[in-house]
């Protein structure tokens, strides 16, 4: 079997959510423990930090990934999706998985003839678990796929959780309100383990409360200790480690969402065996360290200057909206833009600034949601737009008079724009 005959094998023999949406999600925990047992029970020989959220977890993950490194500890990594290479999800001390290694896999995995049948993200979630366990890792940070109580991640024990928000979005799988979300996303406390919420007010904050109380889960509201932070000139951010304000360190990571990101990782932190030095290396050198992308990140600089962020829903877009209005205000700002079809987007839109001009594409993957319908959604919004097919035929289009051209709205939108780039 070749490497392209496995990941084939994975994208298209299995349910996968990442093309096919909710229809191919599997709640509960039962399949993943069968095929856990057959291989071995890779998810046990060593310590791992959960993270789960609405958004931010991926930022959090590569974070704190970054710091152990820094702190010297072999690091595992578990995130999703992924955006050009399926390896991507597997990383250890940055390094993606061999192709090799993912074959190996995916042939022993056909060859067991198992009693389940398990969705793509059961499957890659053992994967993963197993290299982690064949490489010898100290630590692994395990990213929560989707929700958390039935998450195939939540089969492992791990020494911390973290929970960095909660918005409105799956909820056709995790509920209708903030609070029901907050439930599921609170599944993965466990008894005796200390738990970081980095931000929940009101009911939200209570069904936390509760869930810590009945698990039994030490609970620390990341927003309840603040640090002094402030903006530098190039847009990083730079933090105080500790609340008397030394010592200051910088952040590579973007982004009006990232100083609660940074603040709960800071505290993380604090309860892991590092030092100062080794925050500060890890937050400084978090791309480098873990390979992260999409992440209000700059692909061009100049002619015209091309950023792209993976934010999706109205979570993230709450930070994104108003960035893109600041700098339309400023230079002659452009956005290529697409959704999925199983995103509820006027809350989005209803934000979008006027002050940009929009060039809508349809996503390569079969979730994907026409432009043309959401060119007649961004006209009921007062808004000017264009559509197109492709993210390469918005792009070159975008590209026209425009000073910057921001591309997001999905992450198979940024998919397709880093595919061009790579």
């Amino acid at each position: 079997m070749t490497y392209e005959e496995a990941t084939d094998f994975l994208f298209n023999s299995l349910p996968v959510f990442q093309s096919q949406g909710p229809g191919a999600y599997k709640p509960g925990l039962d399949t993943a423990r069968i095929l856990a047992e057959a291989f071995g029970n890779p998810h046990e020989g060593y310590r791992k930090i959960h993270v789960g959220g609405t958004n931010g977890k991926g930022s959090t993950s590569h974070m704190t990934a970054a710091i152990l490194r820094e702190a010297g500890y072999k690091t595992g990594l578990y995130t999703s999706p992924h955006l050009v290479d399926f390896r991507e999800r597997i990383r250890v001390d940055g390094e993606m998985m061999p192709r090799e290694a993912v074959v190996d896999f995916v042939e022993r995995y056909r060859a067991m003839n198992l009693p389940c049948r398990p969705s793509f993200f059961e499957l890659t979630t053992i994967m993963a678990f197993e290299w982690f366990k064949k490489s010898g890792v100290d630590y692994a940070v395990i990213e929560v796929g989707l929700g958390g109580r039935l998450d195939t991640t939540n089969i492992m024990e791990p020494c911390l959780t973290a929970v960095t928000n909660v918005s409105l979005d799956h909820m056709a799988l995790l509920g209708n309100t903030e609070p029901e979300i907050a439930r599921e996303k609170a599944g993965i406390f466990k008894p005796g383990v200390k738990a970081f919420v980095f931000e929940a007010d009101g009911e939200v904050r209570k069904v936390f409360e509760e869930a810590a109380n009945t698990t039994g889960a030490p609970v620390t509201f990341v927003q309840d200790r603040p640090l002094p932070y402030r903006r530098c000139d190039d847009g990083k951010w730079i933090f105080a480690l500790h609340p008397d304000e030394e010592p200051w360190v910088v952040c590579d990571l973007d982004g009006d969402c990232q100083p609660m990101n940074i603040r709960g990782v800071i505290e993380l932190a604090h309860n892991l065996p590092v030092d100062d030095n080794a925050i500060a290396g890890g937050l400084a050198n978090t791309v480098k360290n873990t390979g992260l992308m999409g992440r209000w990140m700059t692909l061009r600089d100049s002619s015209p200057r091309i950023i792209c962020d993976t934010g999706h829903n109205i979570g993230a877009w709450q930070y994104l909206a108003p960035r893109l209005g600041e700098m339309a205000e400023a230079e002659r700002t452009h956005a290529v833009m697409g959704f999925v079809n199983d995103k509820d987007v006027s809350h989005i839109f209803e934000r979008l600034p006027r002050s940009v001009r929009y060039f809508f594409a349809t996503p390569s993957v079969p979730r994907g949601r026409k432009s043309t319908e959401l060119l007649a959604l961004a006209h009921s919004h007062g808004l000017d737009a264009q559509a197109y097919d492709t993210v390469a035929e918005a792009l070159a289009a975008a590209q026209t008079d425009a000073d910057v051209v921001f591309v997001g709205g999905s992450t198979f939108i940024v998919a397709d724009l880093l595919s061009q780039f790579s």
